[in-house]
């Protein structure tokens, strides 16, 4: 050909860095330089005049190659990632970019491709293509995007089957917070080649972005799945090594199978996160594998999470709160009232405090809902007042993620002033799980609270694992015990004793008692009998608005 034989043309596609093949439009291969031979492992003697698909994996379907022709009739080039077959049988992939070359009347389609499989075939690919991550040398979003693409786009393998995980690292922020970036880049180096050592050499792994992976694992059956995402759980259990130091990490996986879970590459990134999603609301360090009810509750809870976030910043008025009354057992007579915070927005109506409380604490905006809550209470009490019992507690709930946050006593401040001016004492409330997992910094900024008069409690006591030794040290005077145990008191259970060694318990440690959800007259008169202190529940009291409330403070209950 004469194109071929100008020798500046032949030097410069001989010397390119990137594997170059010319074929005619028949298509026939009319050439191929040096870095074409050292890839393929083809000299040009074997593939002069042969079709280019002597290169072929056969991984690919017929509608992948159409489309390819397609686009490049349709564009005039066609751009992608492709899996080819090397010379020794070997399958891999490569970047490939098609486009015609003109020259003395005569068309050549031009390929110019790279092997993206091999990170250590040059710095000059890495750069031109920004496809891999440097950190970890794991391909980035873009390329795990395309070898997606690729994957789905290949003939059906018998039996066999893919799966995408999606792997979140949990509280890498913290080790960022406390160490450093560089640090936390070499904690990323270490978690990388951890998960690269759960898969097979096959497999495809990415780096998506911070401290978030992905994969594309090849299976025998769909029943493989759960050991891959399993073994993922297991190999952070053990600390990362970085610097001769250990850190203690967790992951958060999801995984979505095709075609089960998602027929399009974009369509399985998209599910397996949403598993991986689930997983993080099922307390981390677990696998979740796509499921369509999962999938819709992860929906709602995202569509709670974003309203939330608008309506904390722009939408005070959404919020208020009810009052419950507490009542002494053995008199009938009010003792206290409980805070509850509701929130009704304008397209999602009322929305449980189960659904949006969780949501604000795992975003971080626990403490700007304290501070709705506040603001609420302080708008419906009176700020004095003659004709209210005195000596009342009110009670309100606080997350343990507020303890160690200096702003909690500016944000109560003004609210334990109100009370006080009442002439009742203030009360904080905060689960048994949560008080188990405090630094003893946390702590002794409860003891201060409670130096300072307001009465700490333990909330849905019964529910954790406290010891005896362990309550006596916590800084509380007040144990409510979860409903569940009420729920069933007066049945052929254990539940009375239970109630029993909880009361024996608290008198020892000399703890106001109270019981959440009494909602029959058998559950009081047994409450009553047993010596528990007080109790609230719907027999007594619905919880109600200031108006509906405060004429009860006056009346016992009968």
């Amino acid at each position: 050909m004469q194109v071929l034989e100008k020798q500046d043309f032949k030097a410069l596609v001989d010397n390119h860095p990137r594997a170059i093949m010319l074929a005619t439009t028949e298509p026939k291969i009319a050439y191929v330089n040096r870095m074409f031979r050292s890839v393929t492992g083809y000299q040009l003697d074997e593939v002069l005049g042969r079709a280019p698909s002597i290169l072929s994996s056969g991984l690919h379907s017929p509608e992948f190659y159409h489309s390819m022709w397609q686009s490049l009739n349709r564009n005039g080039r066609w751009e992608g990632l492709i899996w080819n077959r090397r010379k020794s049988g070997e399958a891999y992939p490569q970047w490939l970019s098609i486009y015609p070359v003109e020259d003395d009347q005569q068309r050549l389609l031009a390929g110019v491709f790279m092997d993206v499989g091999d990170v250590t075939a040059g710095q000059e690919r890495l750069a031109s293509l920004a496809y891999y991550d440097p950190l970890t040398e794991l391909p980035n979003r873009s390329l795990f995007q395309e070898f997606l693409r690729a994957r789905v786009a290949q003939r059906p393998r018998n039996h066999a089957c893919f799966a995408v995980l999606y792997i979140d690292l949990d509280f890498f922020k913290s080790v960022n917070d406390l160490h450093g970036h560089d640090c936390g880049d070499r904690v990323l180096q270490q978690a990388a080649l951890s998960i690269r050592s759960c898969l097979r050499v096959g497999d495809v792994v990415a780096r998506l972005s911070g401290d978030e992976f992905a994969a594309i694992i090849e299976l025998n059956s769909r029943n493989e799945l759960e050991g891959v995402c399993q073994r993922m759980i297991n190999i952070f259990r053990a600390p990362l090594v970085a610097d001769n130091r250990e850190y203690f990490l967790s992951a958060s996986v999801g995984a979505a199978l095709h075609p089960l879970h998602g027929r399009s590459g974009s369509e399985l990134l998209q599910n397996a996160d949403r598993a991986m999603y689930m997983a993080k609301m099922a307390g981390r360090a677990c696998y979740r594998i796509y499921s369509e009810l999962d999938n819709e509750q992860g929906n709602y809870k995202q569509r709670v999470s974003e309203a939330l976030m608008a309506s904390l910043k722009t939408a005070p008025e959404e919020f208020s709160v009810v009052f419950q009354p507490q009542y002494t057992l053995a008199t009938g007579a009010v003792a206290g009232l409980e805070v509850l915070l509701r929130w009704t927005h304008p397209e999602l109506g009322a929305v449980p405090p189960a659904d949006f409380i969780p949501i604000a604490e795992q975003r971080g905006h626990i403490h700007e809902l304290t501070g709705h809550l506040v603001r609420c209470i302080l708008k419906d009490l009176p700020k004095e007042s003659t004709s209210l019992p005195a000596g009342l507690t009110l009670a309100i709930n606080l997350s343990a993620r507020q303890i160690p946050d200096a702003r909690l006593v500016e944000v109560l401040a003004p609210l334990i002033s109100r009370i006080r001016q009442l002439g009742w004492l203030p009360e904080v409330e905060i689960t048994e799980t949560n008080l188990m997992h405090l630094s003893k910094a946390c702590l002794a900024r409860l003891g201060a609270l409670r130096d300072q008069g307001v009465i700490v409690a333990i909330d849905d006591f019964g529910t954790g694992y406290s010891s005896l030794a362990y309550l006596h040290a916590l800084p509380v005077q007040v144990l409510k015990i979860d409903r569940q145990f009420i729920t069933r008191l007066g049945g052929a259970g254990k539940d009375s004793r239970i109630v029993s060694a909880i009361l024996g318990m608290a008198d020892a440690l000399e703890l106001t008692v109270v019981a959440e959800g009494v909602e029959t007259r058998a559950q009081y008169r047994q409450l009553r009998e047993l010596g528990c202190d007080r109790g609230q529940g719907y027999l007594m009291a619905r919880p109600g608005n200031w108006s509906a409330i405060e004429p009860l403070l006056l009346d016992g209950y009968q």
